[in-house]
């Protein structure tokens, strides 16, 4: 394709839109921090919670700094062990989000005390502290939510999960959960307050719901059947590219009899917006139909526990 040809494609109200909705999701995302979370050394995870953390022992660095040193080296490796997993605009939401954390900190104050702007005074929670943390896990994970709508992910600690999911080969939520809980503990004894973490959680849970509730789905798995003429360049996206598999189920139209064949898909929330962009740029007529999974089982996802089904079906 030529550079013109790109430009045009790229230039598209659709993928325009996406790239304004990932720059959007990093200012919600970054208003969490800043506006309720920061300011009460709440610590909602992630390598921006790292970076607050650390701003505590060397404050001439700025959280967001911090946050732009852990999330470069990580979408490196991020390349290296999942390639074209990792698009442009992930890339992006890893790069304006140090600026726009620091300018709002800057502008704002790092405290409602420094009463820098009247923003800082409107959001002082002080002495509601729950609230803090409520609010801060709600903005964290709705921009959160809107960034991965938008074809991108927010990079950090979803890199670190997706690296122990793959090698350790456990489950990506007990992955990200181990990774969240290490970071509260750091914070924990860095700030010497032992009731911070109960807040921390608080926070941390707010933004895994609200992050579910922008994804349109409680379920972790989403299944896709796919009808589409480019059998082999599907085949290609989901074997090498998602490194996963599927399943062809041969199938035909009921108006034309036409013998087709349907790809069967198990996906996590997270790639959903990845593969319905990826089967939409092969074969833009392909017929796609998602669904929530209630429960996966089989390689790659939950194992058969017979004594848990045989304790449930006797309750």
């Amino acid at each position: 394709m030529k550079l013109k040809e790109r430009i045009k494609a790229a230039l598209t109200p659709r993928n325009v839109f996406a790239w304004i909705g990932v720059a959007l999701g990093v200012v919600i995302m970054s208003a969490g921090f800043v506006l309720f979370t920061n300011p009460y050394k709440i610590i909602p995870g992630g390598v921006y919670g790292l970076g607050r953390v650390l701003h505590h022992i060397f404050p001439a660095i700025q959280t967001g700094t911090f946050g732009f040193m852990f999330d470069v080296p990580l979408m490196i490796a991020g390349f290296l062990i999942f390639g074209s997993s990792f698009g442009a605009k992930t890339i992006f939401a890893a790069l304006i989000m140090p600026f726009v954390m620091n300018g709002m900190t800057s502008w704002i104050g790092e405290n409602p005390a420094d009463g820098v702007s009247i923003l800082s005074t409107m959001f002082d929670f002080s002495d509601n502290l729950l609230m803090a943390a409520i609010f801060g896990g709600l903005l964290i994970g709705a921009g959160t939510g809107t960034i991965i709508r938008c074809g991108a992910t927010s990079g950090g600690t979803d890199i670190v999960s997706m690296m122990l999911s793959k090698f350790l080969k456990i489950n990506f939520s007990s992955a990200m959960f181990g990774v969240e809980s290490v970071i509260v503990l750091v914070g924990m004894v860095v700030f010497g307050d032992y009731t911070l973490p109960l807040y921390s959680l608080i926070s941390i849970f707010v933004s895994a719901k609200a992050l579910d509730f922008v994804l349109d789905g409680a379920s972790y798995e989403k299944l896709l059947f796919v009808i589409s003429e480019h059998r082999e360049e599907i085949k290609h996206f989901v074997l090498n590219e998602m490194g996963r598999g599927g399943t062809w189920i041969h199938s035909s139209g009921m108006y034309t009899d036409k013998e087709k064949e349907m790809v069967f898909l198990v996906v996590s929330r997270k790639e959903i917006a990845q593969v319905k962009q990826r089967i939409h740029a092969i074969d833009k007529d392909a017929f796609v139909v998602v669904v929530d999974a209630y429960e996966t089982y089989g390689d790659g996802f939950k194992q058969f526990d017979p004594e848990k089904e045989k304790t449930t079906n006797n309750a």
